[in-house]
């Protein structure tokens, strides 16, 4: 029975020691390649200028509008990204709604039928009066 607890004891002090070690040489390797990669995500065609991998394309078309003005036309000479961006419509948004728009539209419930069924009680000759509390 003994023997179980020095086992587990022995993986313990293991894996302890792992992470004191922290990241093996291939780890780290991997990391930096990977950081090398996301931080040179977007690079420009003319000044190769890099952008990383989260800059959004409104950033982009504003590097080009910025130091390439005369490339504002046709922004894919610096970004291959920038094939479908829309400068008017910088996030995209009218997109997402047109495509939404397209779709089929249910038709509300209008609560004309209970001020109809309101109204008919109250031409019928009944009347909305309060209730008066007991005392």
């Amino acid at each position: 029975m003994g023997k179980g607890s020095n086992v587990q004891k022995a993986q313990a002090a293991r894996e302890r020691n792992q992470k004191k070690m922290g990241k093996s040489h291939e780890e780290r390797q991997a990391a930096t390649a990977k950081a090398r990669l996301d931080a040179t995500a977007y690079m420009c065609k003319i000044c190769r200028q890099t952008f990383m991998v989260n800059a959004k394309l409104s950033l982009l078309y504003l590097h080009v509008t910025a130091k390439h003005d005369d490339k504002k036309d046709s922004p894919v000479e610096c970004f291959d990204s920038l094939a479908d961006f829309d400068p008017a419509d910088p996030d995209g948004k009218n997109k997402a709604k047109s495509a939404a728009a397209a779709g089929p539209v249910k038709p509300k419930k209008s609560a004309k039928k209970k001020d109809d069924d309101l109204s008919s009680l109250l031409d019928a000759g009944l009347t909305v009066s309060k209730k008066k509390g007991k005392k």
